[in-house]
C-alpha cells in the first residue's frame, strides 16, 4: 500500500516559526546591532537545518534588520544617525496621513473613543517591554483608525526597525514620550477636530524620538 507524501504545509510552518524567532530575538534586543549572525550556530541552537535559518535571515535583510558585513558575514542591523531620523519622519508622515483621515472621516467618534481606551494600556513604570509594547500599539491602532490599509501596511514595513531602534537601547533609557501625557493631546487635537494642531503634535512627538535615539540634529 503505497502512502501519499505529507504536504508542504509542515515544512512552510517551521519556516515561519524560525523567522519569527529570529525576528523577535533581535527586536526584543537580544541580538545586538552588529551581532554575527552564523548559520551553523544559528541552526544547531534553534534544532533546524542551516538552509531553513538561510532563508529567514534572507527574509530579515529584506525586512532591514540584518545586513551583509564584510566576506558576506551577516550581522543585526545598526541604524546610523541619519537612517533614524529618516525613519521617524516616515513615521511623521504616516500618522500625520493618519490623523487626517481619521479627522475627516464620520466615525472620528468611534475613532477617538478607541485611542482614548489605547491610552490606558500606556502607564509609566518599570516593565520596559510592555511600555514599548503599548506605546507601539497606540501608534499601530491610530494608522489602522484611519482605514487605509496601504497606510498600515507601510507602517508595519518599518516595525522591525521600529523596534530594534528602540528595544536596543537600555530600559532606563526610555524616552519619556512613551508616557500617556505625551499621547493624550494627539487625540484631543483629534477629538476637537483641530487638524493642524492633531498633525503639529505628531511631528513634535517623531522629531522628539528622533533626537532621543540619534542624538540632536547639527545645526
Amino acid at each position: 500500500m503505497s502512502v501519499e507524501p505529507l504536504p508542504n504545509i509542515d515544512r512552510s510552518t517551521l519556516r515561519e516559526r524560525v523567522l519569527r524567532a529570529l525576528r523577535s530575538a533581535i527586536t526584543s534586543g537580544r541580538y545586538r546591532p552588529g551581532d554575527h549572525l552564523g548559520e551553523v550556530d544559528l541552526a544547531a541552537s534553534l534544532g533546524v537545518s542551516r538552509g531553513t535559518v538561510r532563508e529567514a535571515l534572507r527574509h530579515l535583510q529584506q525586512e532591514g534588520l540584518v545586513m551583509a558585513s564584510t566576506r558576506g558575514m551577516l550581522r543585526v542591523n545598526t541604524l546610523s544617525a541619519t537612517e533614524i531620523r529618516g525613519l521617524f519622519r516616515v513615521r511623521a508622515a504616516l500618522e500625520g496621513l493618519a490623523v487626517r483621515e481619521i479627522v475627516a472621516s464620520p466615525r472620528r467618534d468611534a475613532a477617538v473613543a478607541a485611542l482614548r481606551e489605547s491610552l490606558l494600556s500606556l502607564r509609566d513604570g518599570d516593565d520596559f517591554g510592555a511600555q514599548v509594547e503599548a506605546d507601539l500599539g497606540f501608534h499601530m491602532r491610530l494608522c489602522e483608525l484611519s482605514g487605509n490599509p496601504m497606510l498600515v501596511e507601510s507602517w508595519r514595513h518599518l516595525e522591525g526597525r521600529i523596534r530594534a531602534t528602540i528595544m536596543n537601547r537600555e530600559p532606563d533609557e526610555a524616552p519619556a514620550m512613551m508616557t500617556p501625557a505625551r499621547h493624550s493631546p494627539i487625540v484631543d487635537a483629534i477629538a476637537a477636530g483641530d487638524l493642524d494642531t492633531a498633525i503639529a503634535v505628531v511631528e513634535e512627538h517623531m522629531a522628539a524620538a528622533a533626537d532621543h535615539f540619534a542624538g540632536p540634529a547639527e545645526s
